[in-house]
């Protein structure tokens, strides 16, 4: 808390903020979004509205001479009926590009999930404050990284300096879209998440519009995508198709050529690469939908199992496998008029030698050693020599 009486309270405003598509003032503050307000007007379903006000490539970033920092935010915690509790939400701090630090908010609202029967309920909670000290003297560039999957209201920042919005970098932005595994999932903190480890090692500026359980081909994502400036762009598809099963192969093809579609009526002419899913065992060859397995639940731990007949891939049900040759195809088919469009097969991100090596905690998500193994393959392929973003 304060402990001197020079304290300066600058409001959070849009130019103190990047990677976040919109931002609605509450009651208490400002609340990111990671889609626009039209997209959320489209959206029914409580999962994709938790996930996209989830911050996940969200920072605040400012220049100031200030040596000690407190922000004030409202969070909000999930928990899961039966689940131990999960660690509190990561906030990375950067000064100048480099790590310096690394906190946590108690208190805030308890979101309760319970998968057995799909209902969720609220409980209000306490503002919390956020607080980094011994800042290096002189004039600096500090990010403060909000964490990647827990909704985080801005509330107040206060200083002992004066604060000024960082100036531009002049990097170039890469727009990504895809699953639970690009929003984050197990990863440490928000800054080693794979895309935002991709990003550094890339020298870009990140978008992140990976979307929990929501990479489902919805066209109000696509047309956030449309309208979101963009130098270079990305989308992860195929996961959350398969594990939520909401289509089969004869409508996948038209959606998939449809969300393209979208995102080259704002984009004609930039990098976009389509990646195919990582080697995912239990949905290579078995169709969803997926289904959570409580038999762990004593232990604290709850594993995901494909649930589908694998006889039904005759009839169009999807597996990753089939994802993958039609994804191919069709970019095959596209780049023959689109000579900036590029396929990347996951597998080489995440495949079967590295799932002996670091196999997925739960079936479906990797953890923090994975994510970065991610990244820094991801960068390696896209954005090195010949890569889809190496121009």
């Amino acid at each position: 808390m304060h402990t001197t009486d020079d304290w300066i309270t600058t409001p959070i405003t849009a130019d103190l903020l990047r990677g976040a598509l919109d931002l609605e003032r509450t009651e208490r503050g400002l609340l990111p979004h990671r889609l626009p307000a039209g997209a959320r007007a489209q959206n029914n379903d409580g999962q994709l509205a938790m996930a996209e006000s989830q911050p996940s490539g969200v920072r605040l970033v400012l220049r100031t001479r200030a040596t000690a920092l407190e922000l004030d935010t409202l969070p909000t915690k999930r928990v899961y009926a039966g689940v131990p509790p999960r660690p509190d939400g990561v906030y990375d701090l950067l000064v100048d590009g480099r790590p310096a630090g690394r906190g946590s908010v108690t208190g805030g609202n308890t979101l309760t999930i319970d998968m057995t029967t799909g209902t969720a309920g609220i409980e209000p909670g306490p503002v919390g404050t956020l607080r980094f000290a011994d800042l290096p003297e002189g004039r600096k560039d500090i990010e403060i990284w909000l964490p990647h999957n827990e909704t985080t209201e801005l509330v107040a920042l206060r200083t002992n300096g004066p604060v000024e919005p960082a100036p531009d970098p002049g990097r170039r932005v890469w727009l990504h879209h895809g699953s639970s595994i690009s929003h984050g999932s197990d990863a440490a903190s928000p800054t080693t998440t794979w895309p935002a480890l991709a990003a550094l090692l890339g020298g870009v500026e990140l978008v992140n519009l990976g979307l929990g359980g929501s990479a489902l081909l919805d066209p109000f994502t696509a047309r956030a995508m449309r309208d979101t400036p963009a130098d270079l762009i990305s989308v992860k598809i195929g996961i959350n198709v398969v594990n939520a099963d909401v289509m089969r192969l004869r409508a996948f093809g038209p959606a998939v050529h449809g969300f393209l579609d979208t995102i080259r009526e704002g984009h004609p002419t930039a990098p976009l690469l389509v990646v195919s899913p990582l080697l995912c065992p239990v949905q290579e060859d078995t169709p969803g939908p997926l289904a959570p397995d409580f038999s762990g639940i004593a232990e604290g731990s709850v594993r995901f199992v494909a649930t589908g007949d694998p006889a039904e891939r005759a009839s169009g049900k999807l597996t990753l496998n089939v994802i993958r040759d039609e994804l191919s195809r069709i970019v095959t088919q596209r780049a023959a008029d689109d000579e900036n469009l590029y396929y990347l097969d996951g597998r080489e991100l995440y495949g079967q030698t590295d799932a002996v090596d670091l196999p997925l905690p739960d079936n479906i998500h990797p953890d923090a050693a994975t994510h970065r193994l991610i990244g820094e393959r991801f960068a390696k392929l896209a954005f090195a020599d010949r890569g889809a973003f190496s121009g």
